[in-house]
């Protein structure tokens, strides 16, 4: 099968994160998590073994688990960065290179109690979100603060910094602000509160707000509509 389409498209997304880090003064640091939802195995394959991406993020536990059975795993790191129940925690702990979307005690605890059992230390992200928006997960930024505080002493989870995806907006300036705000929040918890010496990960941005989240100082983006269409990208 043809995938030239992912080349293309993986293409310009990167010349859009090395422009954007040249704009912003800072170093391309940047790692892509491709959103995996709209793809199949075989493009997974292709855009790890042949595009060297090593990284892919996942929705859906179901879909985690079918491309699981599916790709070639050798190399791989599989992120989850959709809402996660509870009760789905125990089919992808061992699974998973990270939970980038850690949003309540409850799910925390679950994770500890699911990672000790089989002896792992799981790497998490904060989920903050960012326009305080009630119809999407992520911890409000008022209550982050302490949540950080209370999941950093569970021995079984390692807290490896915060993700966010912000409201839909009709401009660039918008997802920067959004971005800007939540990158200040988590590195005064990061930095004063956690009294952390390294650098968090910060996973902020998408297909069509990648750009301001790179320049907002994004760690990790996760673009999946614009990575794997096969059409021309209106975004």
């Amino acid at each position: 099968m043809d995938h030239s389409y992912i080349d293309k498209n993986l293409e310009r997304i990167r010349a859009d994160i090395a422009a954007a880090c040249h704009d912003s003064g800072r170093a391309n640091d940047v790692t892509i998590v491709a959103a995996v939802k709209s793809a199949d195995a075989d493009e997974i394959d292709y855009l790890h073994r042949q595009l060297g991406i090593c990284d892919v993020g996942e929705n859906r536990v179901q879909q985690l688990l079918e491309h699981y059975a599916a790709i070639d795993r050798e190399g791989l790191r599989i992120h989850f960065i959709g809402t996660l129940q509870t009760n789905k925690v125990k089919y992808i702990v061992d699974k998973v290179a990270m939970i980038q979307s850690l949003d309540s005690m409850k799910l925390a605890l679950e994770i500890n109690k699911r990672a000790e059992k089989i002896g792992k230390v799981i790497d998490v992200l904060i989920e903050i979100n960012s326009g305080e928006e009630e119809n999407k997960s992520g911890i409000s930024p008022s209550d982050a603060e302490q949540f950080a505080l209370d999941i950093a002493s569970l021995s079984n989870i390692r807290l490896c910094g915060f993700m966010t995806m912000a409201p839909r907006c009709s401009s660039e300036e918008e997802y920067t602000a959004y971005f800007e705000n939540t990158k200040r929040l988590c590195d005064r918890i990061w930095y004063d509160v956690l009294c952390r010496t390294d650098k968090p990960i910060l996973s902020m941005g998408m297909s069509e707000s990648l750009i301001s989240a790179v320049k907002a100082g994004a760690t990790v983006i996760r673009p999946g509509r614009s990575l794997f269409s096969k059409g021309v990208q209106n975004i």
